[in-house]
């Protein structure tokens, strides 16, 4: 008599890297930077301006910290919000197509862009920034494959 252990689905969580949250905040870096090198030896009160931007910085890199892409065997969920939250979610049935993208700064610190085209009405294209580099295209596409299969869906071009 075998017991047979209930079946969980294999989830994934994928989070954009800290790394890239800073390069995307740095231009905000510099920013406050030169206004609190005004604010020092031209106008004082430059110094609210560079605090403005340095909030600013703050909220961008914990937004971009925030995001989670929740990927299954049938669906991916991305949630993303600090104040008012947003959860997305595509059915992986509907993804056409992934393209990967990966800029000189990616490839140095070793992290993507993915971007999956899908036939999903209010999302049609879904973006995966900043990712870690990994071999998610491979087991996504045999996560579509499967589904569809399950699902008897045939695409017709």
């Amino acid at each position: 008599m075998e017991i047979h252990e209930p079946f969980e689905p294999q989830v994934m969580e994928i989070r954009p890297a800290t790394l890239f949250a800073f390069i995307k905040v740095f231009p905000f870096i510099i920013c406050t930077l030169g206004l609190l090198f005004l604010a020092w030896y031209i106008v004082p009160a430059m110094i609210w301006l560079s605090l403005v931007t340095l909030a600013m910085a703050c909220y961008r890199f914990t937004y971009i910290r925030k995001i989670r892409y929740l990927v299954t065997p049938e669906i991916i969920r991305i949630h993303q919000g600090i104040f008012f939250k947003r959860t997305d979610q595509v059915e992986l049935f509907r993804v056409k197509d992934y393209i990967l993208t990966q800029s000189l700064l990616l490839q140095l610190f070793r992290l993507m862009d993915l971007e999956l085209r899908s036939t999903d009405p209010v999302n049609p294209v879904i973006w995966l920034r900043g990712i870690p580099r990994s071999d998610l295209v491979d087991t996504l596409r045999s996560h579509v494959q499967e589904v569809r299969q399950h699902n008897r869906i045939y695409e017709i071009n």
